[in-house]
């Protein structure tokens, strides 16, 4: 039976450590999960996977976050990416609320005097012009996208599939890779010059439209009074998954991969923060020894894949690459059609 061709990416926000429900650290960000990086990447190409680490201030400026993230640059065994946490990335506008950890609710200019600080200092410290970005925690605008443009990026990834809350929304993006209007960051576009390819999302029934539909539906009242989105999670009949080892266990990660098979999408993009590398630094890993487990699911979904799919590793922008070569329905990259 023909195995389809796919591309898998995984890709780490590579950030200073906190506790997410505290306030946002400006100055002397702890990051000390840096040095979990050297045995991680090791175990990457030991898999034969080609990370890309979505870096921002804080590691950037340290001195050993810098030197590792240099080395691995320099080898060409990573690509190293530009992740904006605005609450630690100078100029400083006040304290950061909220809203404002999104960059997608910033001032432009804000974020275009960001961006360009945190430009400057990957190349002087890492040696690297970024051409892939991340915003932190998510979200992006057309007007984010243009900047991206007018600074040499060609591959976005700040689409979260599926997802929405107070400050911004994804809902209605594909989860398909697609070339984003510049009107409308949500939508697909005419520009064929950055890419965005989301995270892979989705649920564990084959239509998501329709497990989209539901979900929303159930997360708001009344139904939500009765907790009835953890009502079918727990019987297995809807489950949201991301593709994310912090966060899903094996096997729905599998079943996610599965639904993505099927789908025939051209990538299979799994995500990660460095600060789950080491226990207890964000809460989203409870528990002993995160970096094993961590690295146990990674092997596991990457083993499961290569029996299913001629499995292609690569970095984003290599992904980027890849994909601008293939058809685009409607501005939506499309995967292996044999």
């Amino acid at each position: 039976m023909h195995k389809q061709d796919m591309l898998f990416v995984l890709t780490i926000d590579t950030e200073e450590e906190w506790q997410w429900d505290e306030e946002f650290p400006q100055h002397n960000c702890s990051v000390e999960n840096v040095k979990k990086l050297p045995a991680f990447q090791t175990f990457c190409e030991n898999l034969g996977i080609r990370p890309t680490y979505f870096v921002d201030y804080a590691v950037a400026s340290n001195n050993v976050g810098s030197q590792t993230l240099r080395t691995f640059a320099k080898s060409n065994s990573a690509e190293i990416g530009a992740h904006l946490h605005p609450w630690c990335n100078p100029p400083y506008f006040g304290k950061t609320t909220e809203a404002e950890s999104h960059v997608i609710n910033l001032p432009l200019e804000q974020v275009e005097q960001k961006l360009d600080g945190l430009n400057a200092l990957l190349y002087n410290e890492i040696g690297v012009r970024p051409q892939s970005f991340r915003s932190g925690r998510w979200g992006v605008s057309a007007k984010m996208l243009r900047l991206l443009a007018s600074r040499g990026y060609v591959v976005d990834s700040s689409v979260y599939p599926f997802y929405r809350n107070d400050y911004f929304s994804c809902l209605g993006a594909p989860e398909s890779p697609y070339w984003p209007s510049f009107d409308n960051a949500l939508a697909p576009g005419e520009q064929r010059q950055l890419l965005e390819i989301p995270v892979t999302a989705g649920f564990n029934i084959q239509n998501f439209s329709f497990g989209e539909r539901i979900h929303n539906r159930l997360s708001k009242p009344p139904f939500n009074w009765f907790k009835s989105v953890g009502l079918l999670w727990h019987s297995r009949l809807l489950r949201k998954i991301y593709l994310s080892p912090e966060l899903t266990e094996i096997e729905d990660m599998l079943a996610l991969v599965d639904q993505s098979i099927q789908k025939r999408q051209p990538v299979i993009h799994m995500y990660l923060h460095s600060s789950s590398l080491i226990d207890g630094a964000t809460g989203l890993l409870d528990g002993p020894n995160a970096f094993e487990t961590i690295c146990q699911r990674i092997e596991v979904v990457t083993q499961h894949l290569a029996k299913n799919a001629n499995v292609k590793f690569c970095t984003i922008s290599e992904a980027k690459v890849h994909l601008s070569n293939r058809s685009a329905s409607n501005g939506v990259v499309k995967g292996d059609q044999n």
